[in-house]
């Protein structure tokens, strides 16, 4: 998760505000933004206290060709200072200063004139002033800002930033009478690091807010109502996080692909509500499949199970190959009851073989799996193309790992051996080339298993550069892992388009942090992509994502990476989540599509954190560990909020799952 403090600018405000609490109703203080960060920053600021907002005009200092470097910066009245460490570590020269100096004053003026608009400059004289900043870097121009303030003879004077280094701080105090850092991050990079929205701002956002705070009353209204109004006004009712059919079928429409998260790995409500309704969109709209965030050769035994095919007598024996950590997203009870209904739907179904729904996995973690289910295909169609894959394969099989994918990785990685890029190539091509002539053999049957061989030598490509990737940093694993998954969702697509001569609808079951767009989340900053993201993209009016929250309750999950499963309980959502937002709307449970609800759309374009539990839910560290920015209506078409949830059921339930985890006194430590 990311590091960043504040969604924007206006957030940060609000948390400075708090702690400058001491000045509120003085009528001689005057809060003075520093154009254009500070500006925003300050309006939130001087709302809260009651006080009057202006500017106060000072100018960074750039070294000619590196302008994000300060040499200094120049205040109002012309008062300039220097940052006398970058001047001399650059040889900046007397000339050079001079001209940063006057182009950077002709700035300043220009300022004067498009945000005051004719108005004279407040008064300051004998007025606590209260200067604010988006943040300190060098610091220049704060303290330029504070050597010009002097001038006027202010009673006393206040620096107040967001976010700013330690040692910034401390300059600080030895100028201003009193200095106020929300935040010290460390180490510290740069303002912009502490912000996930840090955009340029133009003059005219910086005036319509000195235009604004000119006729605001003094008493802002509680922020939030008019928020919780919106979002209980428009939601649609849900009965254990099912909407009705209407709502449902609505929402969906005539999408061909259904994206249904989860706000965790392991909450019963999660798994039960997307399972219903994924009932009705096979029984109802003729879906045919369910694509599930699991690896490819372990969900293919349950296909076969649901379809007829294989030697598993119950639904439970069909998800024994489910054996890697964590083996509860799977083999848990919600799961366990759809797989039973989908066998029985499909016993019933008329049309034969093509209108049975089959379920899937997409995921890539199967590399040894997937090399032996490869091989074992081609023994039983074609032994002479058996040996040729053994002996790609025995690549994997040099480096002692003992089928440890992620050992292998990692000695790859480092040069330990081969990378086996070329014999997983190989491999492939070689399985494509004979697609037609091994598909050809008993109709249906042959073409499925030939699909399914087909993908595991893909899964086994894929999985090799994910295992080597987690390790030598080149590319980011996630976005492997992820278009992995979008591609086999394609490829299932086609596949399933082309035996039942009509476009297939699919069902994808994934977390959130899959299936809610990329680009309305944090995680874009960073160059990270998902399957939600790149299914809108290649279907952008042919899907339907929808997402899962929960504001408290229970969660099956681990403490760590392999460690045993715990039922253990789930901290209140954290103040500005979307999750908390919910729970003040005072419902149980809603859904909130975004076609039908504009307005809570609107409100909730507004960054804000969101929770994700994977399978591990370390509630010490939940900011920084579960928490990220986004903005839910460009993630999802629709949102389902159950305020209170409880743990999925593993079939495996150990004792220290049975005995739970007694629920913390959190926050108040009593």
């Amino acid at each position: 998760m990311s590091n960043r403090l504040f969604s924007d600018r206006a957030e940060a405000g609000r948390v400075l505000a708090k702690l400058l609490e001491r000045y509120r109703g003085d009528p001689d203080v005057i809060v003075l933004g520093l154009p254009r960060g500070g500006v925003p920053v300050a309006y939130e600021v001087a709302a809260a206290l009651g006080a009057p907002l202006d500017v106060f005009l000072v100018r960074k200092l750039g070294v000619p060709g590196q302008e994000e470097v300060a040499m200094g910066a120049i205040a109002d009245g012309g008062v300039v200072v220097l940052n006398e460490d970058v001047v001399r570590g650059l040889g900046i020269l007397p000339d050079t200063l001079r001209s940063a100096v006057e182009r950077e004053a002709r700035e300043l003026r220009r300022q004067e004139r498009t945000y005051r608009e004719g108005r004279p400059a407040p008064e300051l004289e004998g007025r606590t002033v209260i200067l604010v900043d988006d943040g300190l870097a060098t610091g220049a121009s704060m303290r330029a800002a504070i050597q010009a303030l002097r001038r006027h003879r202010p009673a006393r004077s206040v620096a107040a930033v967001p976010a700013a280094s330690e040692s910034g701080c401390r300059e600080l105090a030895d100028m201003a009478d009193d200095v106020v850092c929300a935040t010290t991050p460390s180490p510290f990079f740069a303002v912009s690091a502490s912000y996930w929205d840090f955009h340029q701002l133009t003059d005219e956002e910086v005036r319509e807010l000195l235009r604004r705070a000119a006729g605001r009353p003094p008493e802002p209204a509680e922020e939030g109502v008019s928020e919780v109004a919106l979002i209980s006004a428009e939601a649609f009712p849900v009965e254990d996080g099912v909407p009705s059919d209407e709502a449902l079928f609505d929402l969906v429409g005539n999408a061909h692909f259904v994206l249904i998260g989860e706000a965790s790995h392991g909450t019963h409500d999660f798994y039960q509500a997307r399972a219903r309704m994924t009932r009705r969109l096979i029984e109802e709209k003729g879906f045919c499949a369910v694509a599930a965030e699991a690896d490819w050769p372990d969900a293919y035994r349950v296909n076969r199970y649901v379809r007829d095919r294989s030697d598993d007598v119950t639904a439970e024996e069909s998800l024994r190959g489910f054996r890697r950590f964590p083996t509860w997203m799977w083999r848990n009870t919600a799961v366990l009851d759809f797989v039973g209904w989908l066998r029985e739907h499909n016993d019933r179904v008329s049309g034969g073989e093509r209108a049975k729904a089959g379920f899937y996995g997409v995921d890539l973690y199967s590399l040894y799996r997937s090399i032996e289910e490869v091989i074992g295909y081609l023994d039983r169609v074609d032994p002479e193309a058996a040996k040729r894959a053994r002996e790609r394969y025995a690549c994997f099989d040099h480096y002692n790992t003992d089928g440890d994918a992620q050992a292998w990785g990692f000695e790859a990685a480092f040069g330990a051996g081969e990378t086996c890029e070329r014999q997983v190539v190989d491999q492939l091509v070689e399985l494509e080339r004979h697609a037609v002539q091994y598909a050809r053999r008993d109709g249906l049957l042959a073409e499925d298993d030939q699909f399914y061989a087909e993908q595991n030598a893909r899964t086994v490509k894929n999985a090799a550069e994910y295992y080597r990737t987690m390790f030598d940093g080149q590319v980011s694993s996630w976005n492997l892992r992820d278009r992995h998954m979008a591609e086999t969702l394609e490829a299932l697509a086609e596949h399933l388009s082309h035996q039942r001569s009509s476009p297939a609808r699919i069902v994808v079951w994934e977390h959130n942090s899959h299936l809610g767009d990329a680009r309305g989340t944090e995680a874009a900053l960073r160059g990270e992509l998902n399957v939600g993201q790149l299914v809108r993209q290649a279907h952008p009016d042919d899907c339907c994502l929808l997402g899962f929250t929960t504001y408290t309750g229970t969660v099956t999950a681990a403490d760590d990476w392999g460690g045993p499963v715990l039922r253990k309980a789930v901290r209140p959502a954290l103040v500005d989540s979307v999750e908390e937002l919910f729970h003040q709307a005072g419902e149980k449970e809603f859904l909130l599509p975004f076609n039908r609800t504009p307005l809570a759309a609107d409100t909730l374009r507004k960054a804000r954190l969101e929770r994700a539990i994977g399978v591990i839910y370390r509630p010490e560290t939940e900011r920084q560990s579960h928490y990220f920015r986004a903005r839910v209506p460009d993630q999802f078409d629709g949102v389902i909020h159950i305020d209170e949830t409880r743990a999925v059921e593993p079939l495996e339930r150990t004792a220290e799952w049975r005995e739970g985890e007694v629920p913390e006194t959190y926050p108040f430590a009593v």
